[in-house]
């Protein structure tokens, strides 16, 4: 047996041990990763959509300027059996990244799941599968490696879903040689296309990326050991390696004998194994174990939409005893948003805050901006004019209509000073405006919604015969976490 991981330790032209007892089963070509050549930067742009706030930051994804493609054979051309877990959108990939895994699958079975609620049997389409995917790699920096399914057609359609996975932003594709509809390789009556056919799609998908420009990792899957046989599955892995492939994958083998068997042929060509979870055909071993095997790349595609299948099962029946989710399996609030990238994105906004805008208007007694009539004023005057507040026109509020509030009928008529900071320190409002004003206000401005400001201005303590300038009537925090202060003007 020969392992691609030991070609990596080796002069490329040393011979590799190999155990298969075949004879001339060992010729050993170089890795064709090692090989390729990127496509030169003329031939193809590839810009990230990524928001930069949403990067998880810390992770081993892909440079700057670095196309996917690039990043994953990197990866790939590493020492080691890589785990990449398969996720299902964008927030399971965002947390994949978080983790720090470097790499990691989208799994057409989990995208049926949780995109259609059905079941992976070929009722999920092409653009649905490219719709989700783009949204995937959008969010996280690590290379993502495409479940293609069979390419969705004949040749024409396999080269026309390269290219897409290429524009959505994928790393790698993976394309099986089922018949349609496919379906999920573990699950029974599985059939396979004709080996001449499964060998031209792979040429396609060849095609297609130097059509493009584009260097994307093909991974050739075949599912005809639980179709046909373990010999004919071995047959089509070493014809898809002649054909091009980057990487060879036998899917349902039932054995560790069967995966050895696998890993001999085409040493120079890494493998992929698959750990589907919870009672699949294909053992569950270490990645140490896969490693000494001979595989290069693990994928992991259930573990994500099996364990939120069953956390949302348990919330719901807590919430319908009456309760919620207890903290252990309930992140903070704080954890929520952390994930997500608010605190990142607030860092960001604050590069583009403008300062408050300037806006002043007079009417009688409100009339902030009424020339002064004396040298002595003009000092005051510019003053004033440098400071961050908005007076606000009362016209919208009639000093005289005030008279039926009661005794605070005389904290109406003054004018306040309304000031809003955000959570993150960033000042949102700081305006001159009637008291009266501040009952409308509450139904303009988002940070006041549902806040009694009234009432609470009413129970305000406040010498209404003697009220002194600056005085602070309220300071509290509303729902959204912002800073509302009260003064009198």
């Amino acid at each position: 047996m020969a392992c691609y991981a030991a070609l990596l330790h080796q002069p490329p032209a040393s011979p590799s041990p190999c155990t298969s007892g075949r004879a001339g089963s060992c010729r050993v070509r170089p890795p064709p990763l090692l090989q390729r050549r990127a496509p030169p930067l003329s031939a193809r742009a590839w810009i990230s959509p990524r928001c930069s706030y949403a990067a998880a930051g810390g992770s081993a994804g892909a440079g700057a300027g670095e196309q996917p493609a690039a990043a994953l054979r990197r990866v790939l051309e590493t020492p080691g059996a890589h785990q990449a877990p398969a996720c299902y959108d964008a927030l399971s990939a965002r947390l994949v990244e978080r983790a720090g895994f470097r790499a990691c699958f989208t799994s057409g079975f989990s995208i049926s799941a949780a995109r259609l609620g059905l079941p992976d049997v070929g009722l999920i389409s092409y653009g649905e599968m490219i719709d989700q995917g783009r949204l995937i790699t959008e969010a996280v920096s690590i290379p993502v490696i495409g479940d293609a399914d069979n390419g969705y057609g004949n040749c024409m359609n396999v080269k026309r879903t390269v290219k897409g996975f290429i524009n959505a932003g994928f790393a790698g594709i993976i394309l099986e040689d089922q018949v349609s509809p496919k379906a999920c390789g573990h699950t029974q009556g599985r059939k396979v296309v004709s080996r001449e056919e499964a060998i031209m799609h792979i040429k396609a998908a060849v095609d297609a990326r130097k059509e493009s420009g584009s260097d994307i990792v093909i991974v050739a899957r075949t599912d005809s050991r639980q179709a046909l046989s373990l010999d004919e599955a071995l047959w089509r892995a070493r014809a898809f390696a002649d054909a091009g492939a980057d990487v060879l994958f036998i899917d349902a083998l039932a054995s560790r004998e069967e995966m050895m068997a696998f890993c001999a042929v085409s040493p120079g060509v890494p493998k992929m194994a698959n750990m589907l979870e919870g009672g699949g055909k294909t053992p569950i071993l270490s990645p140490l174990e896969l490693e000494e095997i001979g595989y290069k790349i693990i994928a992991y595609p259930l573990s994500l939409i099996g364990v939120s299948m069953r956390a949302m099962e348990d919330a719901l029946v807590a919430i319908k005893g009456g309760r919620i989710p207890p903290p252990s399996s309930l992140p903070s609030f704080e954890e929520i948003k952390d994930t997500l990238g608010f605190n990142r994105y607030y860092e960001e906004e604050k590069r583009y805050v403008a300062s408050p805008a300037q806006s002043s208007f007079g009417s009688g007694n409100y009339d902030y901006t009424t020339e002064a009539s004396s040298s002595g004023d003009t000092k005051s005057r510019t003053e004033k004019s440098q400071e961050p507040i908005i007076d606000i026109l009362p016209q919208l509020y009639d000093p005289g209509s005030a008279g039926g509030r009661g005794p605070s009928s005389g904290m109406w008529s003054r004018t306040l000073r309304l000031k809003i900071t955000g959570r993150d320190g960033v000042q949102k409002i700081d305006a001159r405006i009637p008291a009266g004003f501040l009952e409308g206000m509450t139904k303009v401005i988002p940070g006041l919604a549902g806040t009694n400001i009234m009432e609470r201005l009413r129970n305000a303590p406040m010498d209404s015969d003697n009220p002194q300038n600056g005085q602070i009537l309220l300071d509290f925090e509303d729902g959204m976490g912002d800073r509302i202060q009260v003064f009198i003007a």
